[in-house]
């Protein structure tokens, strides 16, 4: 990597999660040199920290899977396909939704793969620890590594990292959770391994294990369905989302409390499988983490907030750079979660507006950091459309655009779904 003074890069991205990635590439095919830091030595966000083994928001509900993001997430499921995995429709036997199934190992790799065929600079084990700005502009960003601190100029940034951390650092006014203290709850997936490969996992006999243990058990179980799982693919493993947990606040606390707690609840929980579940007797916990899955934390301002009435109503508009798909998802509730589908067409037009920051002109945003309101909220934060709002997010900040017609127009020609 060069290290000029000044201008290193057009557009530096902050996060390498699928907003982040979505970010890189939409920002490298439209002509931009660009860099994106990422905190973990890998990328793939809540797909590989923890455990969300399945991209939604790539298809709209309905009796057959209809596609709403291409571009830049077609270019990962093609290299997820170059290394086994199908990249197709699932219909979740819970839900009835469609979604694309995963195995984290080879998102790392595939997420390496394309982002270093588009010429994405990468800087793993980095986080952006400060800005520099003007009343208007961000100028540069000082990046704290393995090697220490140093300062990296851009034309435009993209805050992709989830909790909103270039934003916080920036200044940029935000809510935290609903904006009256709500948080929507955390969830824990985790993977079970030495399963009998023959046998047809039996949601009944997982219920019913379930309702001996809530009667029992230390750690009363939520979803009572008996969760949601699938085989991970290459594997043999389950993928089980059984874990949810409150998050009262944001702080250093409450994490250590309920990563603790998911970490207990998951050794208690695969014993129980062990015990009393035909084709689980040799049955371990495989893996947890490395974190939780943290669905929401903070909310910066944007020139827009997407509102549950867009969503519901699947408002379309002429400045949208992304469709919103998945149905409205809230977990105000702990294993509770409550859906409303998606009206019109069967996805919202997402603007550009929601993917700029207030009172910064070159600072954009993507993934779960969008502007939303917490019902709207429920809908975009999910991964397949964070690759949309991220790939809009970049070509927008590679041609320093504020028309959302233009940046629609540019999408369209890279191959994404506006």
């Amino acid at each position: 990597m060069s290290r000029r003074a000044e201008a290193e890069y057009d557009v530096i991205v902050a996060g390498g999660g699928a907003g982040g990635v979505g970010a890189a590439l939409g920002a490298a095919r439209a002509g931009a040199r660009v860099c994106l830091v990422e905190k973990y030595g890998f990328l793939g966000g809540a797909a590989t920290a923890s455990q969300v083994l399945a991209y939604c928001g790539f298809f709209q509900q309905g009796p057959e899977p209809v596609r709403a993001v291409a571009g830049a997430g077609e270019l990962v499921l093609e290299e997820l396909r170059g290394l086994g995995m199908d990249g197709e429709a699932h219909r979740s036997e819970t839900t009835g939704n469609w979604i694309i199934l995963l195995n984290p190992e080879g998102v790392k790799l595939a997420l390496d793969r394309v982002l270093a065929a588009h010429g994405v600079d990468v800087l793993l084990h980095t986080r952006v620890a400060a800005v520099s700005r003007t009343s208007e502009r961000l100028e540069a960003v000082t990046l704290a590594g393995m090697e220490g601190r140093r300062r990296m100029a851009a034309e435009a940034f993209v805050d992709a990292t989830g909790d909103a951390n270039l934003c916080l650092v920036a200044g940029v006014p935000m809510r935290v959770g609903d904006g009256e203290g709500g948080l929507q709850a955390v969830t824990a997936p985790i993977r079970v391994g030495g399963i009998d490969p023959a046998h047809r996992i039996d949601r009944e006999a997982i219920k019913a294990a379930i309702a001996r243990y809530n009667a029992r058990g230390r750690y009363p179980v939520a979803r009572t369905d008996g969760g949601i799982y699938t085989r991970v693919p290459g594997t043999g493993e389950m993928w089980w989302m059984i874990i949810d947990l409150p998050l009262h606040d944001l702080s250093s606390a409450s994490f250590t409390r309920v990563e603790q707690s998911a970490r207990a609840m998951a050794a208690d929980y695969v014993a129980l499988l062990r015990d009393e579940v035909p084709g689980f007797e040799r049955a371990f916990l495989a893996q947890t983490g490395p974190q939780v899955g943290i669905r929401e934390t903070r909310h910066p301002a944007a020139r827009y907030e997407m509102t549950g009435e867009d969503i519901v109503g699947g408002r379309r508009r002429a400045d949208g750079v992304a469709r919103a798909a998945w149905p409205v998802e809230l977990h105000g509730d702990a294993g509770k979660p409550v859906y409303h589908s998606v009206g019109g067409a069967g996805y919202a037009s997402v603007p550009l507006d929601s993917l700029r920051a207030q009172g910064l002109g070159n600072l954009y945003l993507a993934g779960r950091v969008i502007g939303a309101d917490p019902v709207a909220y429920g809908s975009i934060r999910v991964m397949g459309t964070a690759f949309a709002t991220g790939e809009a997010a970049g070509v927008a900040g590679a041609l320093g655009a504020t028309d959302g017609v233009r940046v629609a127009g540019e999408l369209r020609a890279l191959g994404a779904l506006t």
